[in-house]
């Protein structure tokens, strides 16, 4: 019993000075396919040529493999090709759900070029019954490493003794 509480004290210590730095993850099971054809569904879209941008609003939802990312809105900002979409960025709460972990913020910026996905503002991640919270989550879909900046907290759900 006085290990078990020795163990929990120096771990809520450790914790506690890990709460204003930075936390990096393994999001292992986000690996996402940056080549894979991206679908996008919305209650409507604007495109301006001239601008290269296209705006989709109501109720959105992005996916690329086995990423689905849901929004109120997503402004898509394609390459010089045309054809090629660069980066998407959602606003108006955004969930990002993989199959092994979800993942909510107010806002994300997916750079589909550089394969990193920002999610910022009451950043809440999932996997199982842990999560963690933060300000910011920089997540590379191409290995599944993400980490969180701003004031950190975790949450880990441990078994029964």
């Amino acid at each position: 019993m006085l290990r078990q509480i020795a163990l929990c004290a120096s771990l809520i210590v450790a914790t506690a000075g890990m709460a204003h730095a930075q936390t990096n993850i393994d999001l292992g099971g986000i690996t996402v396919d940056t080549a894979a054809a991206i679908e996008v569904t919305a209650d409507s879209l604007a495109v301006d040529q001239e601008t290269g941008k296209a705006v989709f609003d109501g109720n959105v939802i992005i996916g690329q493999g086995d990423l689905r990312l849901t929004a109120g809105r997503v402004e898509v900002i394609y390459g010089t090709d045309t054809s090629q979409i660069a980066r998407l960025i959602a606003t108006g709460g955004v969930t990002f759900v993989t199959a092994d972990e979800a993942a909510e913020a107010q806002q994300a910026d997916y750079d589909i070029t550089t394969g990193l996905l920002v999610l910022a503002g009451d950043v809440l991640l999932t996997q199982g019954p842990s999560a963690i919270s933060a300000g910011q989550m920089t997540i590379n879909v191409a290995d599944g490493t993400a980490t969180m900046d701003g004031r950190v907290r975790t949450v880990l759900q441990q078994g029964e003794n």
